[in-house]
């Protein structure tokens, strides 16, 4: 790891950390970001566009700004988590975690032996390029590479306290929108039955010893997951951000033309 970790000395401190989820593939836009003071950003190569050679681009970007870029892989997959993880990611958030085995495998995929399974090659941006770091980078990046997997379904929550069991996890993560759509509800993150287990959710999640983190669309949203203990909250996606306040300013331009 060639910065420190910013994610795991807030949590280690008890403290709460702010993200964005980034689908804009540009170093300037990741700059932005961290310039208004956010903690960590989700590069996201799951459903935003990013290939993991621009992907290293931005994960020096929130480097420079003094943020943890973490990148979510498209799938529970030893190649993407390795790659992500050789560009010098802080860590990896995996998709789709259903079960126990599942989480063990991603846990294994992320890091070395012997808690893991992932391949060592100190001549990566991860490794700095570097035979001078190849005794120490599997003992350093043990230690500071976050395991951030995300639990998005009823089979998921069903089976949470196995996956709390599986050691090596950093975080759990609710994904509100696909936990709707499990429920029978698409779209629906104030359903009563998705706010409900989203409070639940966390309980088990904080009393297992682990970081309880969920996406929030709006500020009210923000505002009940930081009630309920989330410490690892993703604001929005910068797209949708920035579409939000052009809107705005769009809106509140037309509104003074009107006589």
């Amino acid at each position: 790891m060639r910065k420190e970790n910013i994610l795991k000395r807030k949590f280690a401190s008890g403290l709460f950390a702010l993200g964005t989820f980034n689908i804009i593939p540009s170093s300037a836009v990741v700059n932005v970001i961290g310039c208004a003071g956010f903690d960590f950003v989700v590069i996201d190569a799951e459903h935003g566009p990013v290939g993991m050679e621009k992907a290293e681009d931005l994960v020096r970007a929130a480097e420079v700004e003094g943020m943890s870029p973490i990148i979510r892989v498209s799938e529970n997959n030893p190649a993407l988590v390795l790659r992500a993880l050789d560009i010098g990611a802080h860590g990896v958030q995996i998709p789709h975690i259903s079960n126990g085995a599942q989480a063990q495998k991603a846990v294994q995929y992320a890091k070395y032996p012997p808690l893991g399974e992932r391949g060592l090659s100190p001549f990566t941006r991860a490794g700095a390029y570097s035979l001078k770091k190849s005794l120490t980078h599997t003992v350093e990046a043990n230690k500071n590479t976050m395991v951030v997997l995300n639990v998005e379904g009823i089979e998921g929550i069903t089976n949470l306290d196995e996956i709390l069991k599986v050691e090596g996890i950093d975080v759990v993560f609710l994904g509100p929108y696909d936990l709707s759509q499990s429920v029978g509800k698409p779209g629906a993150v104030d359903d009563p039955k998705v706010v409900d287990c989203i409070r639940s959710c966390a309980e088990k999640i904080r009393a297992a010893g682990l970081v309880a983190g969920c996406f929030a669309r709006d500020m009210d949203m923000m505002a009940m997951l930081i009630g309920c203990g989330y410490q690892y909250i993703t604001y929005l996606v910068d797209a949708t951000i920035l579409l939000q306040a052009l809107e705005q300013v769009g809106d509140t331009f037309r509104s003074r033309l009107k006589p």
